[in-house]
């Protein structure tokens, strides 16, 4: 019997433990920009999977993802042992890590605003300044038999 709430409690506490670990305790240079967005665990609590996302060291730099998917795997077995030490569930589970595709998804979204936005201002630019192709009255008005 899978009990999901049980998995979406564990799978934040996972991810907690996770972020913690790489802020403070991993002294990896290649995880500084790491930032751990969600997680999700399967109904047995066997497998665990780590989203994170990836900054750059200045706003304009592009990030790293590489070297910090190389970072998260070789920090794999540490931060293991932190979530069997931090969750005390029977069996700890198996940690995969997933790069997060929200944000850009979300960047794109925006820029797709964006453009809409811009493009409906122009529509309304030109209709500000349209004139009726016809007469100012299409209706036709009822004629008077006097």
């Amino acid at each position: 019997m899978v009990d999901q709430a049980r998995a979406r409690r564990l799978a934040k506490r996972i991810a907690a433990i996770v972020a913690t670990a790489i802020e403070y305790e991993i002294k990896d240079p290649r995880l500084g920009f790491v930032t751990i967005t969600d997680a999700k665990v399967t109904g047995d609590l066997r497998e665990a999977t780590v989203y994170y996302t990836v900054m750059g060291e200045t706003v304009d730099a592009e990030p790293d993802y590489p070297a910090a998917a190389a970072g998260l795997e070789k920090a794999k077995g540490v931060l293991r042992s932190k979530v069997g030490a931090g969750t005390g569930v029977k069996f700890t589970p198996t940690l995969a890590f997933v790069l997060d595709t929200v944000p850009d998804a979300a960047r794109q979204m925006e820029d797709l605003l964006a453009r809409a936005r811009a493009a409906d201002d122009a529509v309304a630019r030109v209709a500000a300044d349209a004139k009726p192709a016809g007469e100012a009255d299409p209706y036709k008005t009822p004629r008077d038999d006097d």
